[in-house]
């Protein structure tokens, strides 16, 4: 067999087959659509299983977030003040507020609070008996101290008294003052003596004429005596405070402060002292004297 013979066997053969139909073009993109939709809900499923992974993930597994933050709590809660536990009566415990912050009282020798500052028994009482005691030593010659009558009169000033009481508390230390007095008599002439002592702890000057201006809060005309190798303030006469004539103070090198004052009488006529007790040296003398040091 030649090739034009192989030729035409050839084409007789493609003739007797049936080809088959041409691709409908519309099937073809219905088919494309269904493909697209198809990839596009994978991708969508594969995305959503992904996002439940992460999210389950976060919950799973705490990270620098969920160990910093904290659902907000409740408020510092207020602290009820000392006065919801307050009691009343004459033995009452003061106790401090928000404005009020007083200490109680000092421990009087039963074991109970003071009622108020004077101390009516106990040591700090029995050193106030104790500086009046001492101030009878110094009456001057010429001059009487006479006692209380055994029936005196309500509201008539006593001849002689004591006291003792509670100033504060300075760094942790209790602060007392005791203040005693005796009247000085000539005949019917009547006049006083004070003696007024700050325990060590106190806050009074050191300078003794900036010293002797505190006591009572009464100004003068001072002048700084000295008394050996210890130096007092005088206030020598007062301005406009009449209460008392002259007063002398002086600080003990460990911190007790002494008072001492002297008054002709206050009132006038005949009743008073023709003169005053005691010299300026003299009543500079007493305030530095040891016999009115008390602790």
């Amino acid at each position: 067999m030649n090739a034009e013979q192989l030729r035409e066997t050839l084409r007789s053969e493609l003739a007797a087959s049936n080809p088959p139909p041409p691709p409908s073009t519309a099937a073809a993109l219905s088919a494309g659509r269904r493909a697209l939709i198809r990839r596009r809900t994978a991708w969508a499923c594969t995305g959503s299983a992904a996002a439940v992974l992460a999210i389950a993930g976060v919950a799973a597994i705490p990270g620098p977030a969920a160990e910093t933050y904290r659902p907000a709590g409740p408020g510092p809660q207020a602290v009820p003040g000392p006065l919801a536990n307050a009691t009343t009566g004459p033995r009452a415990v003061p106790h401090p507020s928000a404005t009020d912050t007083k200490e109680p009282w000092p421990t009087g020798p039963d074991g109970q609070p003071q009622e108020d500052r004077t101390a009516r028994a106990g040591t700090r009482h029995d050193q106030g008996a104790r500086l009046l005691d001492q101030i009878l030593t110094v009456v001057p010659p010429g001059y009487t101290a006479p006692e209380n009558p055994a029936n005196q009169p309500a509201g008539q000033e006593p001849l002689r008294e004591h006291q003792a009481q509670f100033d504060k508390k300075v760094n942790g230390v209790e602060v007392w003052s005791y203040l005693s007095s005796a009247t000085l008599a000539q005949g019917e002439r009547k006049g006083r003596l004070f003696v007024e002592v700050h325990t060590r702890g106190n806050e009074l000057p050191t300078e003794p004429c900036a010293l002797a201006q505190k006591f009572w809060g009464m100004q003068g005309e001072c002048q700084v005596e000295t008394v050996g190798a210890r130096k007092a303030g005088v206030v020598v006469r007062p301005t406009g405070d009449d209460r008392l004539d002259q007063w002398a103070a002086y600080r003990h090198p460990d911190g007790v402060v002494v008072f001492v004052a002297q008054s002709r009488g206050r009132n006038g006529g005949g009743t008073e002292l023709a003169k005053l007790p005691f010299t300026v040296e003299q009543l500079a003398a007493l305030a530095t004297d040891d016999r009115f040091h008390l602790s």
